[in-house]
């Protein structure tokens, strides 16, 4: 697919990457060379200096010939304007960025009539996974497929923790509840476990399970589960007001510390609810007075990466661990070492961003099968897909064990009929289930017919 990247900031060169990693042919557009220098010096990437709001940049672009063109300026305006002007040089797909909270409850009449694919909001996404943790604050992680019925959790393996030397093939009758573990992270390693992995301290698990399921599990190994009751955010960001909508929403107290005297103002009254307090939300006497070591939920939501770091930090040591923490790291790329740090639940927006698109691009792949969801799972190492069956296909009513899967590819729960089913080798797939499958990113699943081996490969 040819894609049109316009705008080179964090999420739009981030956006670019990921597309062009897919195998896609993509094209930057940016009015800053120095913006997109990195990019298109590192990756398969073209870059067309020039303003997306412009008819001769965008024909510069080759707009004419492009599938899919997502702008992803800083800019709402700026961003449908732009779709608005392609939309009069070419019959591609549209796709714009949209944050503004005001016109974020308008999002259905901006589709209609700027004629828009899809509308990107990557705060909107980032409050809602944040809130997510809140409500379920074991899991690092949460994602969730067939409409909220199917979670996926990750969680970090405590060390005293009754799983350390236990066997993945032993959980489900130790603990009589259907989950399954799908991904393990160990270190810088990541693996689509067997039944024979053996669980240490320090481990990251993803499970895959219905709420219930995966609510009990954590039950019954003795992590507490209770979701927070108040939260203290550093930042009045976009995403801290999607996010304090939700919570509010919830029932759950929230505390907000800024900075910006007129910002502090805009929270005030667009979230009677909660309690703006102004100041800085790195100084530690302040963070003191407020309480931050009776929290149980902590999000540090700055702009900046290395302040949300270093009060995350700080918060952790002060709660003892007994608090649920959020950060935000949104620049930084030492995925590794900020793993090992204890800064509870990392939200990257851009990432979200990426997962949205790439779930979009490949779901109007015409196929028997449509992707309705994908996350990137383990710094995007695996992706979790979730895939209807339209018709009849290589894979259907056949058992999983008859068909040629390929390695690395974990078929985790099945959707029919609302009714939840963790296959066995005896389980066939047929036309209207859901499918959540677990895979190495460089699988690149488009279809449900792609878990089966390539003929080559046989």
């Amino acid at each position: 697919m040819k894609v049109l990247v316009v705008g080179c900031g964090k999420v739009g060169s981030n956006l670019a990457v990921q597309l062009c990693l897919e195998g896609h042919s993509v094209t930057l557009l940016d009015t800053r060379l120095q913006q997109m220098q990195d990019v298109i010096n590192s990756f398969d990437v073209k870059g067309i200096i020039g303003d997306g709001t412009s008819h001769a940049s965008l024909e510069e672009a080759g707009i004419a010939d492009v599938d899919l063109l997502c702008a992803i300026t800083g800019s709402d305006e700026k961003n449908l304007l732009c779709c608005l002007i392609a939309r009069q040089m070419s019959n591609c797909r549209l796709v714009a960025r949209v944050r503004n909270p005001i016109y974020s409850r308008e999002s259905s009449i901006f589709r209609k009539s700027f004629d828009l694919a899809m509308i990107i909001n990557p705060e909107l996404a980032a409050a809602s996974e944040i809130s997510r943790v809140f409500r379920f604050p074991s899991a690092i992680n949460i994602s969730t497929f067939a409409k909220g019925r199917v979670e996926l959790l990750k969680f970090r393996v405590p060390a005293d923790s009754v799983l350390c030397g236990m066997k993945l093939a032993d959980i489900r009758s130790r603990f009589r509840c259907d989950v399954l573990i799908c991904v393990a992270e160990r270190g810088s390693e990541v693996m689509i476990p067997s039944g024979d992995f053996e669980i240490r301290a320090e481990d990251r698990l993803s499970l895959i399970a219905s709420p219930k399921d995966a609510g009990t599990f954590f039950s019954r190994i003795g992590i507490n589960n209770n979701p927070v009751d108040s939260v203290l955010i550093v930042g009045g960001g976009t995403i801290t007001y999607y996010l304090a909508r939700q919570l509010i929403n919830t029932g759950m107290k929230v505390r907000i510390i800024e900075v910006d005297e007129k910002r502090c103002h805009f929270l005030a009254e667009e979230l009677p609810e909660a309690e703006v307090i102004m100041g800085d939300g790195t100084d530690e006497h302040l963070l003191l007075e407020e309480g931050i070591g009776r929290v149980k939920g902590f999000a540090a939501l700055t702009g900046i990466d290395e302040e949300n770091i270093l009060v995350s930090l700080y918060a952790e040591s002060v709660t003892d661990g007994d608090a649920k923490i959020v950060t935000k790291v949104n620049r930084i790329t030492f995925n590794d070492v900020i793993s090992k740090m204890s800064l509870g639940t990392i939200v990257n927006p851009k990432t979200l961003t990426a997962e949205y698109l790439l779930q979009y691009i490949r779901s109007v792949d015409e196929s028997e099968s449509s992707v309705e969801n994908l996350y990137l799972l383990a710094n995007g190492r695996v992706e979790a897909l979730e895939f209807y069956i339209k018709e009849k296909s290589a894979v259907t009513d056949r058992p999983l064990q008859a068909l040629d899967i390929r390695e690395g590819v974990l078929i985790g729960k099945i959707n029919r009929s609302s009714q939840l089913i963790t296959p066995t080798g005896n389980t066939e797939l047929r036309v209207g289930d859901s499918v959540v499958v677990i895979a190495r990113t460089e699988e690149k699943l488009s279809s449900i017919n792609d878990i089966l081996k390539k003929r080559a490969d046989r």
